[in-house]
């Protein structure tokens, strides 16, 4: 199959998809049709969680490991990638790359930020799926999609504490209008989504520990609650998709209005 022809089966990457928004694209992306490869990291018993959900909403998925801080290991990520390809879904090439994978974390004041820290930030939320995405590009189908979720912490969630994991995010909204232009010769479309606040397990999953912080977040939101994974999984799904084919270079903020 030749890198202008389209999958008979689509077939998406999800990264970090082993809870949070990363699950909530990939169970959308499936009850789509599509085939999902998930990555997980540090929690192979939440990627299980996912392969089994997926499954019994009747479609095909297949969980793979990957550091996202560890670009040496990529090229034999995207052989592993190859190989499930063809295996599974009997093609040789991605329709879409969702990159979800990140870390957040309790607030930095940027007086107390540390190197250590900001360079963590850096490796994870833009450096990773930078070269990620430049290794799984010749996978990629023409026509596919990119999709990259970035944070309206660089926007309208401005909050202090948060300026090292903000320019990460930034970084990668950036990024996101550079690629649509460079990849637009090949139809690929790449676009970004910008979750509020919402219920993951970030931040050492702060809000199952600290519920009673959940009520002040809601009155900031114009739409009355915290985001669940399920509302940005759809976006991302839909931009990854035919709903989003006349769509690229675009950061969509998906946060019910918070601080609107």
């Amino acid at each position: 199959m030749s890198a202008s022809s389209t999958p008979t089966v689509p077939v998406a990457v999800v990264t970090g998809a082993s809870s949070g928004i990363g699950r909530g694209a990939a169970v959308q992306l499936a009850l789509r049709g599509t085939g999902v490869v998930i990555t997980y990291n540090r929690n192979p018993d939440g990627a299980r969680q996912v392969i089994d959900e997926i499954t019994e909403l009747g479609g095909v998925a297949v969980a793979l490991p990957l550091d996202i801080v560890r670009p040496e290991s990529f090229p034999e990520f995207r052989d592993q990638v190859s190989e499930v390809l063809a295996e599974r879904w009997q093609t040789d090439r991605l329709t879409a790359l969702v990159n979800n994978a990140g870390v957040g974390g309790v607030p930095l004041m940027f007086s107390d930020t540390t190197e250590e820290q900001f360079d963590a930030f850096m490796e994870v939320n833009l450096r990773g799926p930078y070269f990620l995405t430049q290794s799984l590009l010749p996978l990629l189908a023409d026509g596919g999609a990119v999709v990259n979720v970035t944070s309206n912490a660089t926007g309208a969630g401005l909050t202090p504490g948060y300026s090292a994991y903000a320019i990460s995010k930034g970084g990668m909204a950036t990024l996101t209008r550079y690629l649509a232009k460079e990849l637009s010769p090949r139809g690929i479309r790449v676009n970004a989504v910008s979750p509020g606040v919402t219920r993951t397990r970030l931040g050492g999953d702060a809000f199952a520990k600290h519920p009673e912080m959940i009520p002040a977040i809601a009155e900031q939101t114009a739409l009355g609650r915290i985001g669940e994974p399920e509302d940005v999984g759809l976006m991302i799904a839909a931009l990854a998709s035919e709903e989003g084919r006349w769509v690229t270079a675009q950061e969509i903020e998906v946060s019910g209005g918070y601080n609107f």
